[in-house]
């Protein structure tokens, strides 16, 4: 992965990150609900409207597919993905469990991704190889037993819709702590040693796809709920390797 390509995400993310950290303070933004039922403002639209524009102009042979604006030369050899506000709720009610995720696909293998929080200041950067915070290496903690364990998932609710509740609530029981510090931002907390599993029943490309060199890098095991490959699946499940064996069986 070229230095040029990680310093121009990075430099998407500062800019959009500004515009998200002004209307996050400021409290400037109205909320609508999109076809689907989700959250979205206008301050999502603009953030990602601001990378496209960054993208367009720098690399206009790459693809772009994006929660906000759609899908463009989704068959390009290099492919973006953005999420402008992962855990648009989080945004909304004020609190800064929520981030920027962007994604870099070649020929549909992720091979860099990105989580920014602009309000605590926080940017993990994962190539596959390493993964860094904030410019320091990111490392999953050595968790070796469920009893241990710091538990994370975004949305309980979507587990009743999308997942076995039964087999989540055995797993909940074996583990040590569970939190709903989730959306982007508990995958950064297992990539920086702060949890230990974080899961999420149903994903979109914007959402997951940058997820997996974060957590490949920083040593970590991610797959989709069955323990299959997560670029194929809808599902992400992301632990440490002496955890992981455990938490697909306890899903499964």
């Amino acid at each position: 992965m070229g230095k040029s390509v990680i310093e121009f995400a990075r430099e998407m993310a500062e800019a959009s990150g500004e515009l998200i950290r002004t209307r996050f303070v400021a409290r400037a933004f109205e909320t609508e609900l999109k076809g689907d039922n989700s959250v979205v403002t206008e301050t999502d639209r603009g953030a990602e409207q601001i990378m496209r524009e960054m993208i367009a102009a720098r690399y206009p042979d790459h693809g772009v597919i994006g929660e906000e604006f759609g899908v463009q030369s989704p068959d390009a050899e290099y492919v973006w993905t953005l999420d402008p506000i992962d855990g648009t709720i989080s945004f909304v009610a004020g609190i800064p469990l929520f981030g920027t995720l962007i994604g870099l696909l070649k020929r549909g293998q992720p091979v860099l991704g990105i989580i920014n929080q602009p309000i605590t200041g926080e940017m993990m950067i994962g190539t596959n190889e390493e993964t860094t915070l904030n410019g320091r290496e990111a490392r999953i903690r050595p968790v070796i037993s469920l009893a241990r364990a710091t538990l994370l998932t975004t949305d309980p609710n979507l587990i009743d819709k999308h997942a076995d509740t039964t087999r989540f609530e055995g797993l909940r029981q074996q583990v040590a702590t569970t939190r709903t510090w989730g959306d982007c931002y508990g995958y950064l907390m297992v990539a920086s040693g702060r949890a230990d599993i974080m899961l999420d029943p149903i994903m979109n490309p914007w959402d997951s796809m940058p997820l997996i060199p974060i957590i490949r890098g920083a040593g970590g095991v991610i797959t989709d709920w069955h323990g299959d490959d997560p670029v194929a699946g809808n599902s992400i499940v992301a632990t440490t390797p002496s955890l992981h064996a455990m938490v697909i069986s306890c899903l499964n």
